[in-house]
């Protein structure tokens, strides 16, 4: 027969082991299955929203104008007003 200690320390692994996989594997499980299901249904949604559209690029499909376009992308040139110095813009620094 077990002494006394043991069956309680025992009982207590068996308990931390328990909490540990009902409180935090199996709800991990789950989230990783329901994340795995939306990127799913929304690659499908995706795809069949528009099949025939191309990749995002300088691309302008039945008259709209695609995300990449390098019309919207241009930067602003600045005015010539002289009031001291060099003025950079922004966008133009690399």
């Amino acid at each position: 027969m077990m002494p006394l200690s043991e069956i309680f320390f025992l009982a207590v692994v068996l308990y931390v082991l328990y909490r540990f996989v009902f409180n935090f594997v199996v709800p991990i499980a789950k989230t990783t299955r329901q994340v795995r299901q939306q990127f799913r249904n929304m690659q499908e949604m995706h795809n069949q929203q528009d099949p025939f559209q191309g990749s995002y690029g300088n691309q302008e499909t039945n008259g709209r104008q695609s995300y990449g376009s390098s019309a919207s992308t241009q930067p602003k040139k600045p005015t010539s007003n002289d009031k001291g110095g060099e003025y950079i813009d922004f966008e133009e620094i690399k």
